[in-house]
């Protein structure tokens, strides 16, 4: 199976060669965050079965922006369900409220309604479970607690595919923003912390990141997007794609037997 995953920035504008890009990929299961409401209705029309959970709601001035969590699948989807993350706006300090204010111009805003997706796929093989998570760019320990909380939903005995943005920042010059949404001194500081508690969790759920070390967000030079896969499957080939197609993430994709 080919699984691929990407965080395609709700304000690309590249539509056009990012819906190209979709449909001719040789992909099986396809997990995509932050996808504009008109371009779901435009993978609607693709020819594979989908699922879509609200990722965000974005509340500018002029309106609200409803960006979405989306599993496209060659195979049919037998069950689908939500995972509501917690809503963090009320436990924001000063600074991080502010800080949203003073990136506006770039995009964010107060949010609200965020949630990941599971799907569980009837592949020839074996029925498998596929979660797409967005995890908040916040402090760690509310990432943390989006993960654990998606994976008390995953069935042990069951393959398990786990795709997403997580959002862990492991590098020192990005790292600050960690403490700009709320978070502790050393969650600047420690900046290789959060990987290793993290790389941890992968472990303990026996789970593999089929992309390991590598920078799948150029900006940040930090592996924010994952493909996660049970031990149930052996993994063949794991790429990161070079074209980013309008976005700030590049695309990434793992094949797995």
């Amino acid at each position: 199976m080919k699984i691929y995953s990407w965080n395609m920035l709700f304000r690309n504008r590249e539509l056009d060669r990012a819906f190209d890009f979709i449909a001719k990929s040789d992909f099986d299961i396809f997990c995509l965050q932050e996808v504009p409401e008109t371009f779901l209705t435009r993978l609607k029309t693709l020819p594979c079965h989908i699922a879509s959970r609200i990722d965000v709601e974005r509340l500018f001035v002029n309106g609200t922006i409803r960006n979405h969590v989306v599993i496209l699948s060659r195979h049919p989807i037998e069950t689908q369900s939500e995972i509501p993350f917690p809503e963090y706006w009320h436990l924001l300090p000063l600074r991080a409220r502010f800080f949203v204010w003073l990136l506006r111009p770039f995009g964010f805003s107060k949010i609200r309604n965020r949630g990941g997706l599971y799907v569980d796929i009837a592949t020839p093989a074996a029925r498998v479970r596929v979660f797409n998570l967005h995890l908040i760019l916040a402090q760690p320990a509310w990432r943390l607690t989006e993960f654990e909380n998606a994976m008390l939903k995953r069935d042990p005995l069951r393959p398990t595919i786990v795709c997403g943005d997580f959002n862990i920042l492991e590098k020192p010059h990005i790292t600050l923003l960690n403490w700009m949404f709320g978070g502790r001194v050393s969650d600047v500081l420690l900046y290789n912390r959060e990987r290793t508690r993290l790389t941890k969790r992968f472990v303990e759920h026996e789970l593999v990141n089929a992309l390991a070390g590598g920078i799948t967000h150029p900006l940040s030079q930090s592996q924010l997007d994952h493909i996660l896969v049970s031990h149930s499957f052996s993994l063949q080939k794991a790429d990161i794609l070079p074209d980013r197609i309008g976005s700030d993430h590049h695309p990434i994709r793992v094949e797995i037997e």
